[in-house]
């Protein structure tokens, strides 16, 4: 309450209070500053008035004293630009600040930290130099929310006035006493201290990058570390695990996170771990990149602005050992038996790009079979369907073209099928069928269904296509295999009582599940896109047909319940079991925060109420079994028995109340409960 916070500080009243006389016009601006994801946004004017939420930190400029004393100049303000007094007395929230200052030493590429402290392992009794925070610096208010913070450590005597020297800052400012959250960011200021320009940096990839799976990087709790710049002036080769002996640089360090599970070492039995602070054990030994691990561009991006960009491209001990682990450079082992004592004849052999795909350049190295440049490519498109009325078996003419638009006999294809659904409220009529028989000419080509709309369909229905044929590349050589040249899936909507065809509603988009994920292609490859998978994962089907009798009831592949329960399967501690062929057991940690529904949600579909045709969904695995669409999708998530009987209590014979309390404007909104 405002009330309370006015009782407990007194002297914010004034102060809070000269400042808003001059801002009260822009209050509406400050609120729009935040969006359905801030806690902020759901807050009262009041609140907004007086706390100002949000937190701005900017170095304003540093500088070292021949002595070797640091020193840099820094603000705090809210989102208005605002000042924030650090202490939390003449503004709400206490602001905690670190500084860390760093070097990049001529002649090397990465930093090195002034600012470090030793760590001593007490499993191994082995110490080791990390790089870190700042200690037993003082602070000095200037101006309104402007300080001078004097480090506690002074640079080394002799060090390189000429040299780029980086500070980094990380903050947070504690408001959950307002329900709204702790604002946290980070910044960096690099300078030389002999006034000169800076020209050496480093550059490889931006944080931009990072948050296109990780929705908003953070490491290290709440603290504010959420940049990449922030991050590698500590994660360098200065720093090492004592505890394991792994080193914690940041090129090392990241490329074994994310090829974890892929690890020669972990799949050789040993775990790759690491020991934070207050010996917590962090074991990336499961980890498994949604991406490729071989598309090295999921992260060093052609698109990207940083400098340099094309980093990935040189070759180095450092770099490609991390995750060829099992690669011993001084002795030759598992490296042709060559020995490499230094970087300098990397790239001899490993160049940039060689003739041949899959040699031992850079990028033939890690081509990806399926998406190689010497695949002829596969398209396709669905022209129009014929009597697709109740009753009737439709006929669909298509097209089949390699990526030069010569055209592709269905007869050519390794596989080829069409998938018939409706309607489009919420599918539930899967018909499949293959179509390498179809005819046709001049690449046109038609498929009559077997099978028949039912008499009693109505709306809209869809026909998807998908298939792939398998070329051998590299053929007669050493480096001979077979890849799947797959096309990427088309659907196509027809009426069938509907006055014009009507869609499937827009919930995701193959485009956002493709920022993490690449490349989705899943079933070999086939399904490629989100409107040919929900054709199949639909509430109408499950796994019943291949689960044992001994594995219980069967489980849904409604793709609602299916993807959420995949995503959040290793944060609920719940792990989720599809039977295929086989078990298929998702333990996933998710990259980013579960409670940004739109990572993946087109903005407003995880609104509630769900439309009235939406169907419900039977799942044996789940303790209510049947459930409306808004409980199937929440219950995914939220996998409790408190939730389900939640669920249940507002579930009636007429239908779900669950838009009463978490619709748009509810006091539980959707959005409000999962803001942060």
């Amino acid at each position: 309450m405002v009330v309370r916070s006015l009782l407990r500080r007194p002297a914010v009243i004034l102060s809070a209070g000269i400042i808003l006389l001059g801002c009260a016009a822009l209050v509406s601006a400050t609120k729009n500053q935040f969006t359905t994801a801030d806690k902020a946004f759901y807050a009262d004017e009041k609140d907004i008035n007086f706390v100002r939420p949000g937190l701005a930190i900017k170095i304003l400029s540093a500088e070292i004293a021949a002595d070797g004393t640091a020193k840099a100049r820094v603000s705090f303000a809210d989102l208005r630009g605002l000042p924030l007094d650090r202490l939390g007395i003449q503004t709400p929230g206490v602001i905690a600040a670190s500084l860390i200052l760093a070097t990049i030493p001529k002649g090397e590429t990465t930093y090195r930290a002034y600012t470090t402290r030793v760590q001593t392992s007490p499993i191994t009794r082995v110490s080791a130099t990390q790089a870190g925070a700042d200690t037993g610096g003082t602070w000095a208010q200037v101006a309104d929310g402007e300080y001078v913070y004097t480090f506690g450590i002074k640079a080394p005597t002799g060090y390189d006035r000429t040299a780029t020297h980086t500070v980094s800052m990380y903050a947070n400012r504690n408001l959950t006493e307002f329900d709204l959250g702790i604002n946290a960011g980070d910044t960096t200021f690099s300078f030389v201290p002999d006034g000169s320009k800076v020209t050496v940096v480093r550059d490889i990839v931006r944080t931009a990058t990072c948050n296109k799976c990780h929705d908003k990087l953070a490491a290290h709790g709440t603290g504010g570390r959420s940049s990449v710049e922030t991050c590698i002036t500590c994660h360098q080769p200065q720093s090492v695990d004592p505890d394991t002996g792994n080193s914690v640089d940041m090129a090392t360090m990241i490329h074994r996170i994310h090829t974890g599970a892929d690890l020669p070492s972990v799949k050789a039995g040993k775990p790759y771990q690491i020991i934070g602070n207050a010996q917590s054990l962090h074991d990336f030994s499961k980890v498994a990149f949604p991406a490729n691990p071989r598309n090295c561009q999921a992260c060093h991006e052609d698109s990207s602005a940083a400098v340099q960009k094309d980093a990935w491209l040189k070759p180095s001990r450092r770099a490609c050992g991390s995750c060829h682990d099992d690669v011993n450079f001084a002795t030759g082992e598992n490296h042709a038996d060559l020995p490499q004592v230094s970087d300098n004849q990397c790239s001899t052999c490993h160049t940039v790009q060689g003739e041949l795909e899959f040699d031992i350049s850079i990028k033939g190295a890690h081509t990806i079979a399926t998406q190689s440049s010497e695949l002829p490519g596969t398209t396709f498109e669905i022209l129009s369907v014929a009597d697709g009325a109740p009753g009737k078996k439709p006929t669909v003419s298509f097209t089949v073209k390699d990526k030069n638009g010569k055209p592709i006999l269905p007869s050519e294809m390794t596989r080829l099928s069409l998938i018939l659904n409706g309607p489009t409220t919420d599918f539930g009529t899967q018909i499949s069928e293959a179509a390498l028989t179809a005819q046709g000419n001049n690449g046109v080509y038609f498929w009559t269904f077997a099978a028949a709309i039912p008499a009693t369909a109505k709306g809209s229905y869809v026909i998807g296509i998908e298939g792939y044929r398998n070329i051998t590349l590299l053929k007669g050589t050493k480096k001979e295999q077979v890849a799947r040249d797959y096309g990427k899936n088309k659907v196509f909507t027809f009426a069938v009582t509907d006055p014009k065809p009507e869609p499937r509603r827009v919930i995701v988009t193959t485009a956002k599940c493709n920022s993490c994920h690449g490349s989705l292609g899943l079933h070999g490859g086939t399904r490629n896109e989100v409107e040919q998978c929900v054709l199949c994962h639909n509430p109408a089907n499950n796994d019943g047909a291949r689960r044992p009798a001994t594995a219980g009831g069967s489980q849904t592949i409604d793709f609602r319940t299916m993807v959420h329960r995949i995503h959040s399967s290793g944060e609920s501690g719940k792990p989720f079991t599809i039977w295929g062929g086989s078990a298929n057991v998702f333990n996933v940690g998710y990259p980013g925060k579960l409670t940004t529904c739109t990572q993946c949600h087109v903005p407003g579909s995880e609104q509630l109420p769900l439309p009235a045709t939406a169907a419900k969904v039977t799942d044996g695995q789940n303790l209510l079994g049947t459930m409306g669409p808004e409980t199937a999708a929440c219950l995914a998530c939220h996998v409790t028995t408190a939730a389900a009987a939640h669920a249940q209590a507002n579930t009636s014979p007429i239908g779900e109340s669950c838009a009463a309390c978490h619709g748009p404007n509810a006091a539980f909104a959707v959005s409000k409960v999962h803001a942060q």
